[in-house]
């Protein structure tokens, strides 16, 4: 894929109910390059609680909207790797054998994690503006194994000259989340979360990033409870706040939204 002049971007639910700010950041940082960013104002969940919770019918029904309002040739990028895979791996598995099967495969193949976006198809060029700073770095599930985009994060951060990165121990090993795995094993969760938490305080970072708000929330809140210090941030902040001039941190994002 070379390097379009515009993109679609998916701002996923997660993102939009309790980190909109990382979405802007995501977007600013595509605008910055020249690359054009539209934001489809009909879009919503990708369908993946009721995919995962076994409900086939029904997240057809939510997925099939995205067909409609991610439609076209454009790349579509997703800052979160959960919900790419969801819309790359997941969508063709879902309308196999279905009138819109062909749909389907087409958005797949146009779906870009964030991170894999502005590492792999555009190169961004990162100038760390920012103090030095120790960085834990936790990589969801999806993308280390369904996306296979984690390298992309850490190559990223790397470019960063004043942040020093760290990894966790048991860095492979989930966060607890899983989705609705956190709400149908609930204690399980909460044993692997305290386990991820610990490791993260451990590194004695203030800071942990990660390109899947599922897993900030789901550490951040646990670290919270542990009385842990840590803060929690999604890259497409950290790398906004550390990157972008002074005068354009006050600067709304100029993205044009479609209906």
């Amino acid at each position: 894929m070379s390097t379009p002049d515009s993109i679609l971007f998916f701002g996923t639910c997660l993102i939009d109910l309790n980190r909109p700010e990382a979405g802007l950041a995501a977007m600013r940082l595509i605008e910055g390059t020249g690359i054009k960013v539209r934001f489809p104002g009909d879009q919503t969940c990708c369908g993946q609680p009721a995919y995962n919770a076994g409900y086939r019918d029904e997240a057809r029904r939510v997925a099939r909207l995205q067909l409609d309002v991610l439609a076209g040739t454009e790349p579509v990028v997703v800052p979160s790797a959960s919900c790419a895979g969801m819309l790359r791996v997941h969508y063709p598995r879902l309308f196999e054998g279905s009138a819109d099967a062909a749909r389907a495969e087409q958005l797949a193949g146009r779906v870009v994690e964030f991170c894999d976006f502005l590492e792999r198809i555009i190169d961004i060029a990162l100038v760390d503006h920012g103090p030095p700073i120790r960085v834990a770095v936790h990589q969801s599930c999806s993308a280390r194994r369904e996306m296979a985009v984690a390298d992309s994060a850490t190559a990223l951060l790397g470019r960063l000259t004043n942040v020093s990165l760290v990894e966790p121990d048991h860095a492979y090993e989930c966060c607890g989340f899983g989705g609705t795995f956190a709400i149908k094993e609930p204690e399980i969760s909460a044993a692997m979360a305290n386990d991820k938490a610990a490791a993260v305080a451990a590194t004695q970072a203030p800071l942990l990033v990660s390109q899947d708000c599922g897993c900030l929330i789901n550490i951040g809140g646990t670290a919270c409870k542990q009385g842990h210090r840590f803060q929690v941030m999604h890259i497409a902040e950290f790398l906004w706040e550390r990157c972008a001039a002074p005068a354009a941190l006050s600067q709304a994002t100029s993205h044009e939204s479609i209906q």
